[in-house]
């Protein structure tokens, strides 16, 4: 798989089969991972790679907390703007019409789309995940350098044949997560990600990007 397809087949997939994912194939995507690109070099990403047992118990304490209504953890860090503006405000609306109309739930049915998302909290299903975290020392490009390397891990997953989905969702439940996986203090809980065989009797409608004229600017005297 040459890296164009990796990154137009590359997507949120929200439906994984309980096929077991080897140890060895994570462990290749988390070497070359390493590579990823950041400010000096100083790396301020913190991963943690969770299946089997483990796994299992998180996402057993996460339906646990779901089903007795408690409310999501105080947040670490601001997930959105509270004033979301034009355009993106309309691409996140948007998404949640496609996301949730796939779903055939309409937009008034609140309780039916916290229903759904709930999954998250299950992974979808998938057999491993993601955990990643930053010090909550570091500043605005050191998160950014956080993204390029989940950007890295989930083209890499790719090329493994896996399928993947970035979850700030995680975030909500920080303190269970920390339960499990007891990180340092000094760090903060930025995502989760689902990682898995994507079980493709579930539909995946694929979300569309923004016309390349919206988002880029050619200077070159042409």
């Amino acid at each position: 798989m040459d890296v164009y397809e990796a990154v137009t087949s590359r997507r949120a997939v929200r439906g994984f089969t309980d096929r077991q994912v080897p140890r060895e194939m994570l462990e290749r995507v988390m070497s070359y991972a390493a590579w990823t690109p950041s400010g000096s070099n100083i790396q301020p990403w913190h991963a943690y790679v969770v299946a089997g047992g483990p796994l299992a118990e998180l996402k057993k304490r996460a339906g646990e907390r779901l089903a007795a209504g408690e409310t999501w953890d105080e947040p670490e860090y601001e997930q959105y703007p509270t004033s979301l503006k034009h355009p993106y405000h309309a691409r996140r609306s948007a998404f949640g019409e496609q996301r949730y109309g796939a779903l055939g739930i309409p937009r008034e049915d609140l309780e039916a789309r916290q229903r759904a998302a709930s999954a998250n909290w299950d992974c979808f299903g998938a057999p491993a995940a993601l955990f990643c975290y930053i010090d909550r020392d570091l500043g605005r490009p050191q998160w950014s350098d956080v993204g390029m390397y989940l950007q890295t891990v989930m083209l890499l997953l790719r090329a493994e044949g896996l399928h993947s989905c970035p979850q700030m969702a995680w975030a909500k439940f920080h303190r269970t997560v920390a339960e499990v996986l007891s990180p340092p203090d000094d760090l903060i809980l930025f995502c989760g990600m689902s990682i898995g065989f994507e079980d493709d009797t579930v539909d995946h409608p694929r979300t569309g990007r923004a016309p390349r004229d919206e988002t880029v600017t050619f200077v070159d005297g042409h």
